[in-house]
């Protein structure tokens, strides 16, 4: 039995209680903010949880074994490293931290002390992505061209975080992980409407090696709540619109063939479109996988799918996109 204690309970730390407190080899003992005002609509549905503002107090001795931190990114370093600097294992909602320097930190201390530390990259946990990357894997669609995502909705409007920081975090680390590595290169665009100094829209195209691109649209000031991606093959096509109920991922036959001829190379050129595939796709809560998995890795000592490297990955990016925006779309080295 793995003792939890959850640091956070504005937007999703709620969401980590209820799974938590159902997990049959969790132990959810603590709740934790800074804002008491919080604690009103949860100590009624759990009343056998502690509620408390002292961070410091929760960790000490062994009263917890992990700890879930779901404050603001811009807290996500300072907690994390006081967590696992007390002897906890760590799932640290994205960002890891706003500095891959900070980040780097983690990572070491995290080694250091033996503890695991995982970053809530979510789409690494859903079984569609996860199907994916599957097709990608076994050349299903060929050799893969181009992505592109799109991640918009009206709202929330953050007074801080970026669309670049609060969404496009979670497509970095899909296309990443779809690749199976991180661009050699980025160029963003966006601009702040609501908020001067915020961007509310953000465009990102990313260089893979081999000339392979990934374009990702985000947006908190969109009329439509979109949540889809979309894989380019040299064979086939793939969407995955996560807004669908069921049916979420389908597979076109559809693309360009070359086919030699006497004619010049573009009359050799035709187009290709055949039927439709839809797999059957058995859908879980990633979260809920999430949270198993953070069980798992702590129990029985596997490696974290997203563990602090990944999120470090995922950063370095960031930062990369965040530069290009500040020095008018100029293309940026990742990490350099």
């Amino acid at each position: 039995m793995v003792k939890v204690a959850v640091v956070g309970v504005g937007y999703w730390g709620p969401n980590f209680v209820r799974i938590l407190d159902e997990m049959p080899d969790s132990q959810l003992v603590a709740v934790c903010d800074s804002d008491t005002k919080k604690f009103e609509r949860l100590t009624g549905l759990y009343p056998h949880i502690d509620f408390t503002d002292n961070l410091d107090t929760l960790l000490e001795g062994d009263r917890v074994d992990a700890v879930v931190v779901a404050t603001g990114s811009d807290s996500h370093f300072e907690v994390a490293r006081k967590c696992l600097l007390a002897g906890k294992h760590a799932l640290v909602e994205k960002p890891l931290a706003l500095k891959s320097s900070d980040a780097s930190e983690l990572v070491r201390i995290a080694g250091d002390k033996s503890r695991v530390l995982l970053v809530g990259h979510l789409l690494r946990y859903h079984n569609g992505v996860v199907k994916l990357r599957e097709y990608i894997d076994d050349g299903y669609l060929g050799k893969v061209l181009y992505i592109y995502t799109t991640r918009v909705n009206l709202g929330k409007i953050r007074k801080e975080e970026s669309a670049l920081w609060s969404f496009a975090t979670h497509d970095i680390s899909l296309v990443n992980f779809l690749l199976g590595g991180e661009p050699e290169y980025v160029t963003a665009s966006g601009q702040s409407y609501v908020r001067e100094g915020v961007e509310d829209v953000v465009f990102v195209t990313l260089h893979y090696a081999d000339r392979v691109m990934a374009h990702l649209h985000v947006s908190w000031l969109d009329p439509h709540k979109i949540r889809k991606t979309t894989v380019v093959g040299d064979k086939k096509m793939a969407v995955l619109d996560d807004m669908q109920a069921t049916e979420k991922l389908r597979i076109y036959d559809k693309g360009v063939d070359f086919v030699p001829s006497y004619g010049d190379y573009g009359e050799s050129l035709s187009i290709r479109v055949g039927d439709i595939y839809i797999p059957k796709i058995d859908m879980a809560e990633p979260l809920k996988v999430e949270c198993r998995h953070f069980l798992d890795c702590i129990t029985k000592g596997a490696e974290p799918l997203t563990g602090g490297r990944h999120g470090l990955q995922v950063l370095r990016v960031l930062e990369a996109a965040e530069s290009s925006l500040s020095e008018g779309s100029k293309a940026i080295r990742v990490g350099g």
